[in-house]
């Protein structure tokens, strides 16, 4: 019979480093996934949300309950698309924002 091979994994410095990595990134996310959004009413929320007969209730099921806790992930890229459209419209107006996106 052989021996396991898993101690034999964080011997190979690349696949130690990608092990350490993957684990790194799940830490994080963990982590993301219990940081409260500044300035969310989180009762007012989670009455919103309500049960889980309606879409949000359907939706946090599927995020785990983040959007429930109003975390950080939760947003997704959705701030990141408005400030980017907002952006885009704000160049047409003003003269800096379009010296500031070249």
């Amino acid at each position: 019979m052989s021996t396991p091979q898993v101690p034999n994994i964080f011997k190979i410095p690349e696949l130690r480093k990608k092990i350490l990595f993957t684990l790194g990134i799940l830490v994080l996310l963990r982590v993301g996934a219990h940081i409260t959004v500044p300035g969310v009413n989180r009762e007012a929320l989670s009455l919103a949300i309500g049960g889980q007969n309606n879409l949000f209730g359907l939706l946090d099921l599927f995020t785990g309950g983040a959007l429930q806790r109003a975390t950080v992930f939760a947003l997704g890229i959705m701030p990141y698309i408005s400030a980017s459209i907002i952006f885009q419209l704000m160049t047409a107006v003003f003269p800096y924002f379009e010296k500031l996106q070249k």
